[in-house]
Formats: C-alpha cells, sequence, structure tokens
C-alpha cells in the first residue's frame, strides 16, 4: 500500500484546494456568476425580516388589514425570488461541474497510463480506483455547494450583523459574543477531522482492492473453498471503516451540537434584553420582531459551519490524494525531444534518429544489444544485489535468441527492459545501434512488440484485442496474425471477431487466451519481438503447430523469446543461459547440452536442487 504522508494534519485545506484552479479555471465566470445569485437569494431572505418590522409598527398597530395583506403579498414575492435565484445557481453550475469532473478523471486516466510500471507494482489498484471515483465526485459535491455557500454563508452574516447593529447595537453585541468560542472550536475540529477523513479515504481504497481482488480471483476462492477467509477479511476492513466513519460522525455531531447551542444561548439571551427594552420603551415591537427574525434567519448559516468545514476536510484530503498520483512523475521521454520545443526540431531529430538506425542496421551494430546492462528495482534497498549484473549479449540482426534460466533468474525482468517497462540503473540496450534511451517511447513500442506469459486480455471484441498491438493494421492483418497463433476457434465464437472476450478474458481458457496475445504481438510485423514463455499454456499439437507457423514470422524480425521447454528453443538460432542475474554462456542449443551442465540440467527437467531455492524477482 502506498505510504499515506505522516504529516497530512499539518497541511493547509485552502492550500490543498487551491490546487484544484487549473481545473475550475475554465469554467470560473459560471462558478461566479453562481455565487453572486446565491448571495443575492441569501440576503434577500434578510429583507424579510425588515417586511415584519414595517408590517408590526405600521399595519398592526394600526389595524390596517389592507396593509397586513400587503406585507404578505411582499413576504411571498420575497420568497418566490429567492426560491428562483436559487434554483439559477443550480442549473448555473450543474452542467460546468459535471466537466471539471469529467476533465479530472480523464486528467488521472491519460496521467495513470504514462507513469512507470514500478510505480503501478507499488500501488494497490483499489487505491487508484478510490482516486478516480469516490474522491472525484466529493470534488464535485465540494465545488457545487460547500464551496459557494462558505461564501454566500460568510457574506450573509456579515450583512446580517450589520442589519443587527443597525436595529440596535447593545443586542448585536450580545449575539456576536460566541464569535470567539465558535472560531477556536471549529479550529480544533478542523485539526481533528482532518485526521480520520484522510484514514477513511484511505480505508475506502483498501477495501475497494479487496473487492476488485476477490472478484478477479473468484475462481480461486471457489476452487479452493475460500469464502470464509475472504469474507472475514472484507469483514474486519469493513469494521474499521465503520469505526472511523462513527468516530467522523461523533466529531461532526459534537461540533453540530455546540455550534447550535452556543448561538441559541445567545438569541435567548437578545430575547429577554430585548424584552426589558420594549416593555422599557426604549425598542419598538417591531424592531425586536425584527431583530429576532434576522438573527433566525442566521442560524442555518452559523449552524452549517461545521458541516462546511467537514466537507471542506474530506475535499482537501480527496484533493491531496488525487495529485499524490498525479505529483508522481511520468515516464521520461528523449532529452533530444525535450530540448525541440519547436515542429521543425522534432522533425530533424527524428530524421537524425532514423539516419542513425540506417547506420546501425549493418552486422557489427545491427539487431538488438544489451551492454553491461544492471538492474535492480526502485525499491530495493540500498547496496542490495542487482537483480540483473552486467548483461552483455548481442542478438544478430534476423536472429532469434532463446533466454534460459531458472525461476527467478531474472528473465522476465530482462524481457521487460526492452520496451522499458522499467529503466535501466546502468549500461544500455541498443535497437540496430540506437540507444533505446534516445527513442521516444511511441517510436520504441512500434519497433518492439512484447507477449507475456500471463496474457491480458480487456473487455472488448475479439478483435479489438488483438488489433491492439498494431495502430492501424486492417482485416488481413488481423487474419494473418490470427493463423500464426493458431487462433481459427475465435471464427466459432458467437459472433466471431466481434465477440466480447470479457473482463480480463475469462471466458476463454488459459491457452486460447494466450494464443490471442501471441496474435497481438505479431499481428503489425514488428521489426522486434519479445516473447516471454508464450507458448507455455497450449497443448502439445497446439504447440507444434504454432511453433511452424511463428517460425516464419521469426525469419523476418528480430527476436528474445524466452523459453523453458526444448520444443521453444528449437525456434531460436542461438541460445543464452542466465543465470544468478548474469548471461552465462551463449551458444546453440546442441552445443549448450554438450558443454554446460546447467543448461542440460535445465532442459532435462529434473527437480530443482535445494540450492536453486534462493531466487530474485
Amino acid at each position: 500500500m502506498p505510504e499515506i504522508p505522516a504529516e497530512h494534519t499539518e497541511r493547509s485545506a485552502v492550500r490543498s484546494l487551491l490546487r484544484l484552479w487549473p481545473f475550475v479555471r475554465p469554467v470560473r465566470i459560471r462558478l461566479l456568476s453562481a455565487a453572486l445569485v446565491a448571495i443575492v437569494a441569501s440576503c434577500l431572505g434578510l429583507v424579510i425580516p425588515l417586511v415584519l418590522k414595517w408590517m408590526v409598527d405600521g399595519p398592526v398597530a394600526d389595524r390596517d388589514p389592507g396593509g397586513v395583506w400587503l406585507g404578505a403579498l411582499y413576504l411571498l414575492l420575497l420568497g418566490i425570488v429567492e426560491a428562483l435565484l436559487f434554483g439559477l445557481r443550480r442549473w448555473l453550475v450543474a452542467r460546468p461541474l459535471a466537466g471539471v469532473e469529467a476533465s479530472m478523471r480523464a486528467a488521472l486516466y491519460r496521467h495513470l497510463q504514462r507513469l512507470p510500471v514500478a510505480f503501478h507494482d507499488r500501488w494497490p489498484s483499489g487505491q487508484l480506483l478510490s482516486r478516480g471515483t469516490t474522491d472525484l465526485m466529493l470534488l464535485r459535491m465540494f465545488l457545487a455547494f460547500p464551496l459557494t455557500f462558505l461564501l454566500v454563508n460568510g457574506t450573509t452574516i456579515v450583512v446580517g450583523f450589520l442589519i443587527l447593529f443597525a436595529q440596535d447595537w447593545s443586542l448585536g453585541l450580545v449575539l456576536l459574543a460566541p464569535a470567539v468560542p465558535l472560531m477556536i472550536l471549529c479550529s480544533l475540529f478542523e485539526t481533528k477531522y482532518a485526521v480520520v477523513a484522510r484514514q477513511a479515504q484511505d480505508q475506502v481504497g483498501d477495501l475497494t482492492t479487496v473487492v476488485e481482488e476477490s472478484v478477479l480471483g473468484i475462481r480461486i476462492i471457489k476452487g479452493f473453498g475460500r469464502h470464509r477467509s475472504q469474507a472475514l477479511a472484507f469483514r474486519a476492513l469493513s469494521q474499521r471503516l465503520r469505526a472511523t466513519e462513527l468516530g467522523k460522525a461523533r466529531l461532526l455531531a459534537g461540533i453540530w451540537a455546540l455550534i447550535t447551542a452556543i448561538p441559541e444561548l445567545a438569541i435567548g439571551a437578545a430575547l429577554v434584553l430585548g424584552t426589558v427594552e420594549v416593555a422599557d420603551g426604549d425598542l419598538s415591537a417591531g424592531t425586536l420582531v425584527a431583530f429576532l427574525s434576522t438573527a433566525l434567519a442566521l442560524r442555518w448559516p452559523v449552524e452549517s459551519i461545521g458541516f462546511l468545514l467537514a466537507i471542506s476536510q474530506e475535499s482537501a484530503t480527496a484533493t491531496e490524494r488525487y495529485f499524490e498520483v498525479m505529483d508522481v512523475a511520468e515516464e521520461r521521454d528523449t532529452e533530444v525531444a525535450a530540448t525541440t520545443p519547436d515542429a521543425d526540431a522534432k522533425a530533424d531529430a527524428k530524421a537524425d534518429v532514423g539516419a542513425k538506425a540506417d547506420v546501425g542496421a549493418t552486422p557489427d551494430r545491427g539487431g538488438m544489444a544489451f551492454e553491461g546492462v544492471e538492474f535492480r528495482y526502485p525499491d530495493a534497498r540500498p547496496g542490495s544485489v542487482p537483480v540483473l549484473t552486467r548483461i552483455d549479449l548481442r542478438i544478430r540482426p534476423g536472429e532469434t535468441m532463446a533466454l534460459v534460466g531458472a525461476t527467478g533468474s531474472g528473465k522476465t525482468t530482462l524481457t521487460a527492459l526492452v520496451p522499458r517497462l522499467h529503466e535501466l540503473t546502468a549500461g544500455r540496450i541498443t535497437l540496430d545501434g540506437e540507444d533505446i534511451a534516445a527513442l521516444e517511447r511511441p517510436r520504441l513500442r512500434e519497433l518492439v512488440s512484447v507477449a507475456f506469459e500471463e496474457p491480458t486480455l480487456f473487455s472488448a471484441t475479439v478483435g479489438e484485442n488483438v488489433l491492439m498491438g498494431a495502430e492501424g493494421a486492417g482485416e488481413d492483418e488481423l487474419r494473418r496474425a490470427l493463423a500464426v497463433a493458431q487462433a481459427d476457434f475465435v471464427y466459432d465464437l458467437p459472433q466471431g471477431l466481434d465477440t466480447q472476450v470479457g473482463e480480463q478474458g475469462l471466458s476463454l481458457s488459459g491457452g486460447q487466451r494466450q494464443r490471442l496475445a501471441l496474435a497481438r504481438a505479431v499481428v503489425g510485423e514488428p521489426r522486434f519481438l519479445v516473447l516471454d514463455d508464450p507458448l507455455s499454456a497450449l497443448d502439445v499439437h497446439t504447440e507444434t503447430l504454432v511453433e511452424a507457423a511463428l517460425r516464419r514470422v521469426l525469419e523476418r524480425t528480430t527476436a528474445l523469446v524466452v523459453a523453458h521447454r526444448p520444443s521453444t528453443v528449437m525456434l531460436a538460432d542461438r541460445v543464452a543461459l542466465l543465470s544468478d542475474g548474469r548471461i552465462s554462456a551463449v551458444g546453440t542449443h546442441q552445443e549448450l547440452l554438450r558443454g554446460n551442465a546447467e543448461y542440460a540440467w535445465l532442459m532435462s527437467g529434473a527437480e530443482h536442487t535445494p540450492a536453486e531455492e534462493g531466487s530474485t524477482r
């Protein structure tokens, strides 16, 4: 789970919320208009006590029914106008704030696609999902209501107290007396509520992770009868979240009770003192009615402070959580691209890269080369042993190199370095003589196509899943790739190529998913192909057919293939043996069988020895 900032209780909610400004700026006119409309509507409510004063001191005192009806008409009109203005405010903010939420969600999704694989290895998916759903909905609600009404209620309170002081300054001071203790209470509440709000939102992310894993792993849960253990884990997290939410409720109930009770006491004291003044003739009855009506009209703006502060704190926490992800540095492209801002310079840079690639397509510089490659994971302890150490390996143009090694020797990690799913710790990898660090990622991933041992399919059609491997590929390329992967089974599916494969492709068998992943890798006829044991889930007969078709593809590309079985090794021109993070031998299959005991042992299929149990990732 990602680390939660230890000092989040000391951060400024205002500073956090101000980070929303770039997203809010395009709709600022609508939001300001909505706020002004709400202020006018709220202040209209303060005119009602003045009408009541006029009615009590005028028509009521003079026993004038016509004046009373006229005053009632004024009150009705004020109420209608106030309601219409609040309706207009909601209309003004609904559409633009839905757009703000959509733009923030799109920005988060775009950013997640560009973050390094190491980031996704560290962060639970549930935490990311909660930031893209629950947190953003909370921010939209904050922008629609609390943000506006913090301004509206603040303005209403100021205007209201000006009216109160204009009517009777001594009674106004009585109502103003609770201001200091209320500010102290709100400050304490804000500090404590920030802590539990963060805890609750992080716990929602944890709960989302458990639910997602349980759904995706339902076959394992059912297969091993682990319903009870999963239910207990879910219940424990639910109980923890429930306890946190109850803590939030207690804090909110406490501040709400105090914010309600203290002003009520002040209004009661003002009522007693005002009644005495009326009895002494120092104050008119209409003025007292208007004073008390104004004070009562200010109850909601004052009482809502706790509620608005609570939502503001939760929104500040949601903003923090959102920008925790957005602040993570994206995968960096080439320095050349970064220093050529205009289109012409970029075109020149690409032309240079193309020229270098053409020059590199000579026997001595072409193909794929690993030069002094070293790698350790970003979260590894300082000074720890690298997963890969001083890898020196050259694959000639058009050659297929099989990569063989014991489980945990680093084969998958090495293949992930070619498309820059991870960044090298030291050394370099070249493709046709060009350092992959000098290639823009989109260009690199056009040159290199990959297929992983654990195939991932998306909730899309069969055709869409395969064509993800090559932008612009058509029907002919799709059918050719399916033929190479021996995936003709797709034509027998209910809708053929248009059949939805379902989430993670779980509606298909493991072998079918692996064949579609292989088709996706070869559909674009890439110059470089990286395959991580792509045939492991196939039966012997299907594997033979796939190998025969794949052999023709490999003749036209430079390939690195992770292999565990002799049948896969036979696809390769040469074999590299990876042992303890190093290339310990390179040669043909027959040469290594005769001259390398470890390789012969691996190909024999004998049981692992205890010495090989310690392995790296």
